[in-house]
Parts: structure tokens; sequence; C-alpha cells
């Protein structure tokens, strides 16, 4: 998939794989690539700025864990993270059926005249 189609959903992705519980970076890439069947591989350089964006207006929170001499950092979603992610949510529904009915205007209900 191309990664300019991913533009402008990241966020979205990135809250609704922490929806679940805190994840630290590596494992929401994992997430992200597993619940999208292999179709999404994101980068690194891409998820640690979102991340760190998203906790600095208060999406998510981060705390620092170890696992045995390695430390890592884990991501979990505020209750403004959730509102976020609910909001993100409609919007793609919104966004979804407008593009379909452009892509599929045999599938979309017809204006009445």
């Amino acid at each position: 998939m191309r990664a300019d189609a991913v533009r402008g959903h990241l966020d979205g992705l990135l809250l609704a794989v922490l929806e679940q519980g805190p994840l630290h970076g590596y494992a929401i890439i994992t997430a992200v690539q597993q619940r999208s069947g292999g179709a999404l591989d994101l980068r690194t350089g891409t998820i640690y700025p979102a991340l760190n964006r998203l906790e600095r207006i208060g999406l998510l929170s981060s705390s620092w864990d170890s696992v045995g001499e390695r430390r890592r950092r884990c991501y979990a979603l505020t209750d403004a993270g959730r509102g976020a992610l609910a909001d993100e949510r409609t919007a793609w529904r919104e966004f979804t059926a407008a593009i379909g009915s452009v892509l599929n205007p045999a599938a979309s209900p017809r204006p009445a005249t």
C-alpha cells in the first residue's frame, strides 16, 4: 500500500491499536501490520514523532518499562485519546461513505429529483 494512503489517518491508527492497552513502539508497528493483514508497514521514523506529538497534545501518556536490562517506552490512551479515537472513527465512516458514493455510484442511493 502506498505510504501516502495512510497520510491523515496515522493518528487514528495509532490510537486504535492502543485502545486495548499500553504498547511499546515496536509492538505498535507490529499491531498495525497484523491488523491490516500486512498491508500497512509503518516505519519507526513515522511512528515515534507521531507518538511524541500525540503525547504532547494529551491523547497519550507514556511510561518507561524494563524488560531484562532493556528499557522501552510504553504508550497508553488517555481519556482525551479515547474521545479522539471515537471522533476519528466517526470521521472515517463519513469519509469512506463519501468516497464510496463517488467510486461506486451504483451502490449509492440516488438523490430525489
